[in-house]
């Protein structure tokens, strides 16, 4: 019998190979496209709701499609009227390649692919309804803000003709840095039930007066807006966009409105009398922080007078924290103990750390409850930063040690770590650095070198360079035959089309 890639993605079978090599090989099983997935879009926000559709299946479309994420999250898709089949990713708890499957009795997954899951801030504007005049929505309440609040978004993103506006808060529960320690969105209420999808909605808040138990202790909080479609009463199953996550003012209680600035100054000494001085963080590389760019135009909401930041790439491994740093326009860096906008650490890492799922690690949700909430109740509701900034002091350089830096450029000349200097015009394939201590291995790969003409020069230069430490996902940049440079994980080149920016495991 011929070798089938149903259930074996990724395998190579006796007669032929269901890897995503085989294509280049032209070595592919002849189901390989129906049951190893492509899929368009390719991913969503970690929020879930995003419709993609599977590419090059056809499916009968009285098939019962469920789609299985991790093995364990499974959601309804639907096979429209061309039958071509349709997933809604879920709600998850982290970012990065989330492995799925799909089935079309309800029983047997024979279908398998990968959806990229996003940290929310980072999908596009298209992606998200928009708090219009967001400073007004954070201010909701105190005095001279009020009036109507709006909403607005794509409505073409929604293919239907009425939608209902949802407000969902998220909460952490159990003891700090515990097995019970969880995370949780919670759905509260449905604040606009099935209103004409003209992608705008306005309207006056009042004061909540429900039994809120989110209310207590924190108030983040995101909107859902979703169609009414095939899946009207399953939540996870329903096609969504959602907006920023955001502290609801105008959701606060009469207390509030009352005295905005008694009520978060009770609510800031509250925090500074629970919070633990921070927290081990370590200063490693550093990446720019999405939420203050100077190459954004320098929106820095919490970091007033900075016009940007960056963030140290990985949170501290033991407990997840994380560091930022942020500059005035004379590059100087921004310190607590001289302006509220100083550069401060973090007791979750706003992008999230791996293995994700568990507080203080949700990506921008444990950075929004720990970091984020307290700044409302000390520095924009009241005038209490001094608490604030005492208990996140700013890092100076001082202790900073960076690490050493190797480069290869050229014809290819070799800078090496211990700074040795270096010309070497080998061709063919080499290791580059060997480190038995995490058993780092980057391998590079070298070529004759061309002349703009295309004649060939006298000289190699490098072409590929390929990396892996421990059991690590082998992480390939390489020129492409049109020169461009292409990224593989694991062998499969990466789309950027629409993510710009990947955080991968090499």
């Amino acid at each position: 019998a011929q070798d089938s890639c149903a259930h074996r993605c990724g395998e190579l079978l006796g007669t032929c190979s269901c890897q995503v090599t085989c294509q280049s090989l032209g070595i592919c099983c002849p189901d390989y496209k129906e049951f190893c997935l492509q899929i368009s879009p390719y991913s969503g926000s970690l929020m879930g709701g995003k419709d993609f559709l599977i590419n090059n299946t056809a499916l009968n479309a009285s098939s019962v499609l469920k789609c299985r994420f991790k093995q364990q999250i499974i959601t309804s898709g639907y096979v429209d009227k061309d039958g071509k089949a349709h997933c809604i990713s879920p709600l998850l708890y982290e970012t990065g390649f989330i492995p799925f499957e799909v089935s079309t009795d309800g029983s047997m997954f024979p279908y398998s692919g990968t959806w990229l899951s996003v940290h929310h801030s980072k999908v596009s504007d298209e992606e998200k309804c928009t708090l219009v005049n967001e400073t007004k929505w954070q201010y909701y309440g105190t005095p001279n803000t009020g009036g109507n609040l709006t909403l607005t978004w794509t409505h073409q993103t929604l293919a239907a003709t009425h939608v209902n506006i949802e407000v969902w808060g998220y909460q952490e529960t159990g003891d700090s840095y515990s097995e019970n320690w969880m995370a949780e969105w919670k759905y509260l209420y449905t604040l606009a039930r099935e209103i004409p999808n003209t992608g705008k909605y306005s309207f006056i808040p009042v004061p909540t007066e429900g039994n809120y138990m989110l209310l207590s202790k924190q108030c983040l909080f995101i909107y859902q807006i979703y169609f009414l479609f095939l899946f009207l009463f399953f939540s996870s199953n329903i096609p969504s966009i959602w907006s920023s996550d955001h502290a609801l003012a105008w959701h606060l209680e009469k207390d509030f409105r009352n005295d905005p600035n008694a009520w978060a100054t009770a609510k800031c000494i509250e925090w500074d009398r629970k919070e633990e001085t921070p927290l081990s963080v370590n200063i490693d590389l550093f990446q720019t922080d999405y939420g203050c760019d100077i190459e954004k135009g320098s929106v820095c909401t919490y970091h007033p007078g900075a016009v940007h930041c960056v963030r140290a790439i990985q949170a501290s491994p033991q407990y997840g924290a994380g560091q930022q740093c942020c500059y005035d326009s004379t590059g100087t860096q921004i310190l607590t103990h001289d302006s509220t906008g100083g550069s401060t650490p973090d007791r979750g890492h706003d992008w999230g750390s791996p293995p994700f799922l568990k507080p203080p690690r949700i990506p921008g949700f444990s950075h929004w409850l720990y970091d984020v909430i307290s700044f409302y109740y000390c520095c924009l509701w009241s005038d209490n930063c001094d608490f604030y900034m005492k208990r996140r002091p700013s890092s100076d350089c001082r202790t900073y040690r960076p690490p050493r830096a190797a480069s290869a450029f050229g014809d290819p000349h070799f800078l090496t770590f211990d700074g040795l200097n270096f010309t070497f015009n080998g061709l063919g394939e080499y290791t580059l650095v060997e480190s038995d201590l995490t058993s780092l291995r980057v391998q590079g790969r070298t070529q004759q070198a061309h002349f703009p003409n295309g004649t060939g020069a006298q000289g190699t230069a490098l072409s590929a360079v390929a990396m892996q430490e421990n059991n690590s996902d082998v992480i390939e940049v390489r020129y492409s035959e049109n020169l461009n440079l292409e990224v593989l994980l694991n062998q499969r080149v990466l789309s950027f089309s629409e993510q710009t920016w990947m955080d991968l495991k090499g």
